[in-house]
């Protein structure tokens, strides 16, 4: 699922799309680690307890940290939306993922977003920063929902945005070769 190339001139946006589990973040971080400091913005970690899955945390690039979402109904959040069996903190979207994102948008490092997907594009702001973005000349790569969903279509079909599908088969080799997208 290869999107057009970008165009010419223009700083790519690489996102990452493929089936839960795949190694999608795992891929992402690779990146992040190959591009250092030249790299912000925020990636999402799993919370585990007992060996399930019991919620989502946002990590800056810079090392902040804030509880995105959780199965959880005995921890408290600042302004929870419900999303499955997660209450989705947008506060923590709002006060910490806009901004890594816009600072990183501000200080032209490439700008990682994990991911634009149904939890984070419940927020208002989360969806207007991913648009500023887009509407820059920063490099970007991410990760994207890959069902139908509105605004996950309208970002995929943006004219800087290139969709690369990881599956089992690539995911070793992709980061390699994002990094060298990054780097023309």
């Amino acid at each position: 699922m290869n999107g057009p190339a970008p165009q010419p001139g223009a700083a790519p946006v690489i996102l990452l799309t493929g089936r839960p589990g795949v190694g999608k973040t795992t891929a992402l971080r690779r990146i992040v680690a190959g591009l250092g400091e030249r790299a912000g913005g925020f990636y999402t970690r799993e919370v585990r307890a007992s060996g399930r899955r019991t919620g989502f945390e946002l990590v800056t690039l810079d090392g902040k940290r804030a509880l995105l979402a959780t199965a959880d109904a005995g921890i408290e959040l600042g302004h929870p939306v419900s999303f499955g069996r997660y209450r989705v903190d947008l506060e923590a979207i709002d006060a910490v993922g806009v901004p890594a994102l816009l600072d990183a948008l501000r200080q032209g490092l490439v700008v990682v977003v994990d991911e634009i997907g149904p939890m984070e594009i419940r927020s208002l702001r989360f969806r207007e920063a991913i648009l500023e973005i887009l509407e820059g000349d920063v490099a970007v790569v991410g990760t994207i929902y890959g069902r139908p969903q509105p605004f996950a279509d309208r970002v995929k079909a943006h004219l800087r945005v290139r969709v690369r599908e990881i599956t089992v088969e690539n995911r070793d080799a992709l980061p390699g070769e994002v990094l060298a997208e990054l780097r023309v």
